[in-house]
């Protein structure tokens, strides 16, 4: 797995200017993609659950790191951003389930064999809710 290190090596990591503003923004639409991952799932959409629920997943990890001033190309390696500067505010526990559901999402968008069926849709939008408080605490 790749580390910290190597994604700033590779610039899948980079230097930027810090946005509070890029982070409100990405907050903003993790919140509105996290209501359209639940309408989704009550429509029993699961695929399109897990889609859109990783997505509202990834504009809130993002949103830290625009506030920190970086800059992402590469979804493995926002989470080994938050797992390398953020350890003890974030558990491993949630950086695993990140990368978890990072791998599902993967599966449902490429694999054309691979249907998400309702209890992992019912995860990956709970966790996106978590997920989005935890960082909103988090940019307070």
């Amino acid at each position: 797995m790749i580390d910290l290190n190597e994604c700033v090596e590779k610039g899948l990591i980079r230097k930027t200017v810090a946005s509070k503003e890029q982070a409100l923004a990405g907050l903003k639409k993790a919140r509105v993609l996290l209501k359209e991952a639940e309408e989704d799932f009550e429509d029993e959409r699961f695929n399109s659950t897990v889609v859109v629920a990783y997505l509202a997943i990834l504009n809130a990890a993002r949103a830290v790191l625009f506030r920190d001033g970086y800059r992402e190309r590469s979804h493995a390696c926002v989470a080994r951003y938050l797992e390398a500067k953020y350890a003890g505010k974030i558990s491993q526990d949630c950086i695993d389930l990140l990368d978890y559901f990072r791998e599902t999402r993967h599966e449902v968008q490429y694999e054309s064999d691979y249907f998400a069926e309702a209890e992992a849709a019912k995860q990956i939008a709970e966790f996106a809710g978590k997920f989005i408080k935890l960082v909103e605490e988090l940019l307070k």
